[in-house]
């Protein structure tokens, strides 16, 4: 399959779901992740990654539920060691990798303020991703030297994943008009990535924070009776314990050890996020700071941090 022809389908789905979506607010949007809006001299690890979602309220709900949204993403990943010696495989810092994903999922936001996330990608780890080819074309643009060593990368592997977050109000006797606390607990698994993370989240409003329920932070900012002079303007920190069990992306694919090169992992990391996020009536805007903890087991290997940036816009 060419690369044109799995953006045309990509691009045909989403299409699809916002003509059998019938609600009044829709979202669209667009997160770019890159190393490089961190620092310039920052290239390591997780390189670049971009998705295109499309979210829409659901018809379905329950009595406790103030409301359900539907979403639909379309991603690419990219890794990448930090250094490379060129024919040396023996000392990359880390696998070449790419994962291609179709997600489909849905978001509960219940009356006590509690939120639970769920969802399930379908695609491609490997040469089937064209990580290589995109970041070639990329790099090309704009005069940056191409990586000659992709043909080191992890092989391919059919992706097959879950995930499940879970969040809460907590320490409530604080949580203020311009602050507020919850625990968040992450679950991944399938074929790609295993694990568990959990940790705080604080928001720290420069305005009155709005509920969860109605906030951009886990994408509620659509809803049948919106606010069309909704603002928001906010901090917030997410340090967080992370236990991976199993990452295809540097131990390869579960079912074959043709990949080339491989390491073992460092199953308890230190995570952290800290940002702003922004809304104005139909936009929305974000940007984070992401912190990783060493991930593999490698003398030169080091934590690596990378920039987020979301951007959407809502429909009525």
């Amino acid at each position: 399959m060419s690369l044109k022809s799995v953006f045309f389908i990509c691009f045909t789905l989403l299409f699809s779901v916002h003509l059998l979506s019938q609600n009044s607010s829709k979202e669209l949007g667009i997160i770019t992740e890159n190393d490089i809006y961190t620092s310039s001299k920052n290239d390591q690890y997780y390189t670049n990654g971009l998705e295109i979602f499309y979210r829409y309220l659901s018809k379905k709900t329950k009595p406790n539920v103030l409301k359900k949204i539907n979403e639909i993403h379309i991603g690419q990943y990219m890794y990448s060691p930090r250094t490379i010696y060129v024919d040396e495989e023996d000392v990359f810092d880390r696998p070449f990798a790419g994962y291609l994903f179709g997600e489909f999922g849905n978001t509960n936001f219940y009356k006590n303020q509690s939120v639970f996330k769920k969802y399930l990608q379908l695609g491609y780890i490997g040469p089937n991703s064209f990580a290589d080819k995109v970041q070639s074309e990329t790099h090309i643009l704009f005069h940056y030297k191409a990586f000659e060593q992709w043909d080191y990368q992890i092989q391919n592997a059919l992706a097959i994943q879950t995930y499940f977050m879970f969040s809460r109000p907590f320490l409530n006797s604080f949580n203020k008009e311009r602050i507020d606390f919850q625990w968040q607990t992450e679950a991944k698994l399938g074929t790609i990535f295993t694990s568990l993370t959990t940790g705080f989240v604080a928001r720290i409003g420069i305005k009155k924070l709005m509920p969860l329920s109605e906030s951009n932070f886990h994408g509620a900012s659509i809803s049948a009776g919106a606010n069309k002079e909704a603002r928001e303007l906010y901090f917030y920190m997410a340090p967080s314990i992370n236990y991976q069990i199993y990452d295809a992306t540097i131990q390869g694919s579960m079912f074959n050890d043709k990949s080339p090169v491989t390491f073992d992992l460092i199953p308890l990391r230190f995570n952290g996020e800290a940002g702003f996020r922004y809304r104005k009536n139909n936009w929305n805007l974000s940007y984070a700071f992401v912190y990783r903890g060493k991930e593999l087991k490698f003398y030169r290997t080091i934590g690596y941090f990378y920039g987020s940036i979301r951007l959407s816009y809502i429909f009525r």
